[in-house]
């Protein structure tokens, strides 16, 4: 018999031993049913969404199953549960066997579809999204798709060689210039290599690969960021976590049968090179100019391998863009630079001194004593800016996702006399208020934060408080609407030695709490509502917390005591009329306007032309679109920047240290979204 205490899984003396997998899923299951912040009931309708994210995840793009396989696996699809209590893989037996099987027999398709030409002349088109896909009825059904699927991977990779002939051309390189026929060989020939590759490594897929997948279809009905990782992939995820290892420093997950980017690491070379985004899909990874590897279908922790490597290295990522476009990423990897990572400040000077603090991650250093942690270094920022005649502050919480709940606390103190900053509740109900218990105000001035889509959990809690407060006026887009706390739990831990033999286990990642506003709103899902919002080009895209399977729910708990900030001098609806005439007449937000309402209408066209023509000119259409926004950036009036001079004279000397500095006041200069900010402080907030 299982039982379950507190966080820890305990087996009676009278427990004999069971077989591996029957002993993980029952552990697991009274983990999930026990400790979650909110149980899910097992019963039917749990094991209908359980059945519904696998499924997907088994063949998310539907070129494996047919549809009288489907209809095989479906016989299960309320049988899930009771399975799951019994601790028996019977549906996933059959599932892993029918994917296997598919699997082989599909790899004849590609190779003789692939040993003839494309006729890219002819007007079809393909659907690219999975989920409006159907299964194929029959085999004959199911090779037609196939076709349709390599034929656009071959345009893609046509296109690209075409492009780069006439640009060689253009530039008068003496090349020899290939035919069309020649270049559309040659993709051919790339796109065969990479599923011969392909292939050998779905080959390498293990039942325990697969049962990971079926597992965390199961734990995530509980909610997406509530996950089973099996002793190889908690390895990896503690090499990502200390920092120790050298790569790109991207955080990814498989969804929708993708692997896709869930978070940039501040300081990594992803965060320095910029154009890898929260969103963006990687098919093809290619080490410098070598040729490009498929890695749709691919094991998440096989994809990794591939994009990690050595310093000074690089990797060339070819990613789908959430529009649909593709575009070739290079990266070059490097270790974190941690000074990216801590807050950095300067001075604008634009007839009033506004102070300006990027902060990329709400950090701290539980290992050592005396270690840097943010609220500190926000601190000590604040105070060199105060000193050098500070009249309005900008903190930047762009792109930040989170991290010390503490430092959140900490900092919103800077601001504010005292009180509650944010409340957490725990899965017991009970709520437990975390306050600023300074009473005194660093900075009492005008103060805007700047937050985007990417901004998440302890930079919401920041800028809830200060919105909740009154103390702030809140800049960007909505925030990304994440509200949960997780806690790993390490099984082999949990379960005692006499079920030594059958590990590692793994670890289960559990939510246990959530985070409420003072105002007694959560910030899940729903995240932070900016007081003035701007355009921005993925704001318009379906991105964040309630775009993830079985999120938790948005709801309410009493409000905290707190008083609004007493100095409060914001006369919020002209500073929103104010703004909003500032932006209607800025040539570069219309145009970033129109780019996120065109990349939506791409994005909700799922569709794409297989014929050459027109593939070619929705790329022309695309490219001159992002040239019109680059040129309109341009034309951005160049902020007065200044760095403070002990921040200068650290880094003198330091030529890295020094091209970081210019890199950053370059971006800062032409900022759009900083220069609305330091004009709602000059001409807004009295």
């Amino acid at each position: 018999m299982i039982l379950l205490t507190g966080s820890f899984i305990l087996y009676s003396k009278n427990s004999s031993p069971e077989g591996k997998n029957e002993i993980l899923i029952k552990a697991l299951m009274q983990g999930l049913s026990s400790a979650h912040y909110s149980p899910e009931k097992v019963d039917d309708n749990f094991s209908k969404k359980a059945f519904k994210l696998y499924l997907e995840r088994l063949d998310f793009n539907k070129k494996f199953l047919l549809e009288s396989d489907v209809a095989m696996l479906r016989k299960y699809e309320t049988q899930l549960d009771d399975q799951l209590r019994a601790g028996s893989f019977e549906f996933f037996d059959m599932s892993a066997d029918l994917i296997e099987k598919r699997t082989k027999e599909s790899e004849a398709y590609y190779k003789d579809i692939l040993s003839k030409p494309f006729d890219f002349s002819k007007d079809e088109n393909i659907e690219l999204d999975g989920k409006k896909l159907k299964y194929a009825k029959d085999k004959a059904e199911l090779k037609e798709a196939w076709r349709k699927q390599l034929k656009y991977q071959t345009l893609v990779r046509l296109s690209d060689m075409q492009t780069q002939q006439e640009k060689a051309t253009a530039n008068t390189e003496k090349k020899e210039k290939k035919t069309f026929d020649q270049l559309e060989a040659e993709a051919r020939e790339k796109v065969l290599t990479a599923y011969n590759e392909l292939y050998k490594r779905l080959a390498q897929v293990t039942r325990d690969d697969r049962r990971a997948t079926y597992i965390n279809a199961v734990a995530n009905v509980y909610d997406p960021h509530t996950g089973y990782l099996p002793p190889k992939a908690k390895s990896d995820f503690d090499i990502e976590f200390t920092g120790r290892l050298e790569g790109i420093g991207a955080s990814l997950q498989e969804k929708d049968g993708q692997i896709k980017v869930m978070e940039i690491v501040p300081g990594s070379p992803s965060y320095l090179q910029g154009d890898l985004k929260p969103g963006d899909a990687i098919q093809k990874v290619a080490q410098g100019s070598g040729d490009a590897v498929l890695i749709e279908g691919m094991r998440i922790d096989d994809a990794i391998q591939l994009i990690r490597g050595k310093k000074g290295t690089e990797v060339r990522l070819t990613v789908r863009k959430p529009d649909g476009s593709t575009r070739i990423i290079p990266i070059v990897r490097d270790v974190i630079v941690f000074e990216e990572t801590y807050a950095q400040s300067a001075m604008i000077d634009d007839n009033k001194k506004i102070g300006y603090i990027k902060l990329p991650g709400f950090y701290a250093d539980f290992e050592r004593n005396g270690g840097r942690n943010s609220g500190a270094d926000v601190k000590a920022e604040v105070a060199k800016l105060k000193a050098a005649g500070m009249q309005g502050l900008i903190l930047d919480l762009r792109n930040n996702g989170g991290g010390s709940l503490a430092d959140a606390v900490e900092m919103a103190g800077l601001f504010i006399e005292q009180g509650p900053i944010v409340q957490v509740k725990t899965a017991s109900g009970k709520t437990v208020v975390l306050d600023d218990r300074d009473s005194q105000v660093q900075y009492g001035g005008p103060l805007v934060i700047m937050v985007n889509s990417n901004s998440a959990s302890a930079s919401e809690i920041l800028a809830a408080a200060m919105q909740d407060y009154k103390r702030a006026v809140i800049v960007g887009t909505p925030t990304f609407g994440k509200g949960t706390v997780q806690q790993f739990f390490e099984l082999d831990e949990a379960l005692p030695s006499q079920f030594d033999p059958y590990k590692p286990f793994g670890a289960l990642k559990l939510t246990i709490q959530k985070f409420y506003r003072i105002n007694g709103g959560t910030t899940q899902l729903r995240g932070v509502m900016p007081d003035v919002i701007l355009p921005d080009a993925y704001s318009f895209l379906e991105f964040g917390e309630k775009e993830q399977d079985y999120p938790l729910p948005f709801d309410e708990i009493t409000p905290a005591r707190y008083k609004p900030w007493a100095q409060n001098k914001l006369n919020m609806p002209a500073i929103q009329a104010s703004s909003k005439s500032r932006v209607s007449g800025n040539e570069s937000f219309q145009i970033i306007k129109e780019s996120g309402e065109r990349l939506k209408k791409q994005s909700d066209n799922t569709t794409r032309s297989l014929s050459f023509k027109k593939y070619m000119e929705e790329e022309k259409k695309s490219e001159a679109a992002n040239k019109q926004l680059e040129e309109a950036q341009k034309k951005v009036p160049v902020l007065n920047v200044s760095r403070m001079k002990n921040d200068l004279q650290a880094i003198a000397g330091d030529t890295a240290k020094l091209a970081r500095n210019k890199d950053f006041m370059k971006s800062l200069q032409k900022d759009i979204y900083v220069e609305e900010a330091v004009a709602i402080i000059k001409n807004d907030i009295k």
